[in-house]
């Protein structure tokens, strides 16, 4: 990805990169341990086959990813971060944490507005 003049805030270039539905799922799992694509699959079981191929294939060109493809039959290919991937993980779990606290918030407002 070539980072010119076209983007005035860096947010679009984090969102441009790491933003998106699967994305941020994928990376997540990934924080915790290398993974090959069916194992990825299996954990998002909403997604289609499709969409994690073109998303591996972005973050690996993004150099957020590493594939590695092994010399068998069948060939096994393994997802695991980059440095640079390693770099996103606190963002990540700031995004769960914020998940959590909004569930949370939501359940409190939801179940005080039952309750008049």
């Amino acid at each position: 990805m070539s980072f010119d003049d076209t983007y005035r805030c860096t947010v679009s270039v984090t969102l441009d990169v790491i933003g998106g539905k699967w994305k941020p799922l994928i990376l997540w799992l990934l924080s915790f341990k290398t993974l090959r694509f069916s194992q990825l699959q299996r954990r998002l079981p909403q997604i289609t086959r499709k969409m994690p191929t073109q998303q591996l294939r972005e973050l690996e060109r993004d150099s957020i990813i590493h594939r590695e493809v092994y010399a068998e039959v069948p060939p096994r290919v393994e997802y695991s971060l980059t440095e640079l991937g390693q770099s996103v993980v606190p963002i990540l779990s700031l995004m769960c944490q914020w998940g959590k606290d909004y569930q949370a918030a939501t359940a409190q407002d939801s179940a005080t507005e039952q309750a008049v």
